[in-house]
């Protein structure tokens, strides 16, 4: 989306990921959605990110805090249950289809009227390597954004077009480099030309990733990918990539090029918490967050 003012392109908006830590993504995204700030040239999300991002294309304020709250104890939603019911921890045909569809269903018609382009983050199972997927239209893209919310060892893999992908966190967790055509960045066919990006991160700015003991460490021992020794070095190398990469964002929001959005205290949800209230304060930290810096927000976008 250009400004034809000044021939400037807006903004791009990049959504993290990391499961029900995206209430505070959400949060976030809600009070831009109240104040009617929606001008971004387009919105990159990886994983939870990708969800929240549908339900801001297609701007439903409170949707993704709503369907964690309601179903966070159903075991269709995201349980050990499910697993090794479906194969999928987040029980695939309950929530992109049953909850998509039916009980909490998507604004498809805003959703696919929307001129914003989306793109979300999957891992490429065979070569290692993110994607970035155009997400145009549901209900015929929903399982893009199913890939990129895939977590290794307790999901399925997902195949699209003759490609094995999993979630988006394991290659690219914050995409900002894709989004803003940064040298070394994958090329992305359709990216508009952003100069700036809006980031949203789901955890504190003092947070260090560590490889010990993490999903990723749990996917290699599973043997699961055995076949796959490209995405086995992608899992082996996140920690040290993730890191560097958010060392690198704290460089671009110095430089101006960058305003990062990220929670103020480290944060207690894990990527599948249950405690309601625990969720909700996270819900509420976002809101509080963008509510006080919606001045800076505004600048920065305008």
């Amino acid at each position: 989306m250009s400004d034809e003012k000044n021939g400037t392109v807006a903004p791009a908006l990049v959504l993290e990921g990391g499961g029900f830590r995206g209430m505070f993504t959400a949060g976030v995204l809600d009070v831009l959605q109240e104040r009617g700030i929606y001008a971004f040239s387009g919105i990159w999300g990886v994983s939870a990110g990708a969800v929240n991002a549908a339900n801001f294309r297609s701007r439903q304020i409170g949707r993704t805090m709503r369907d964690i709250l309601a179903f966070r104890d159903d075991r269709r939603f995201m349980s050990l249950w499910s697993f090794a019911t479906t194969g999928d921890i987040a029980g695939a045909d309950f929530m992109y289809d049953e909850v998509q569809n039916r009980l909490d269903p998507c604004d498809v018609a805003t959703f696919n009227a929307s001129g914003t382009p989306l793109w979300v983050v999957v891992s490429d199972v065979t070569f290692g390597t993110p994607a970035y997927l155009p997400v145009r239209s549901f209900p015929d893209d929903i399982d893009r954004v199913r890939a990129s919310a895939s977590l290794p060892t307790v999901s399925r893999t997902v195949e699209l077009d003759g490609h094995r992908y999993l979630d988006g966190g394991t290659t690219d967790s914050i995409p900002y480099a894709a989004a803003l055509g940064l040298p070394g960045a994958a090329e992305v066919e359709g990216r508009p030309a952003a100069e700036r990006a809006l980031v949203v991160l789901t955890q504190d700015r003092g947070y260090v990733r560590e490889q010990t003991g993490s999903s990723e460490q749990i996917a290699l021992r599973s043997h699961r990918y055995d076949r796959y020794p490209y995405y086995l070095e992608a899992l082996r190398t996140r920690a040290e990539r993730y890191n560097a990469q958010r060392e690198r964002l704290w460089e671009l929001e110095e430089d101006g090029t960058c305003l990062v959005i990220a929670p103020e205290e480290p944060v207690a949800v894990g990527p599948s918490t249950r405690d309601g209230e625990a969720l909700l304060s996270l819900y509420v930290a976002g809101r509080r967050q963008a509510t006080e810096r919606l001045t800076e927000i505004e600048a920065f976008l305008a």
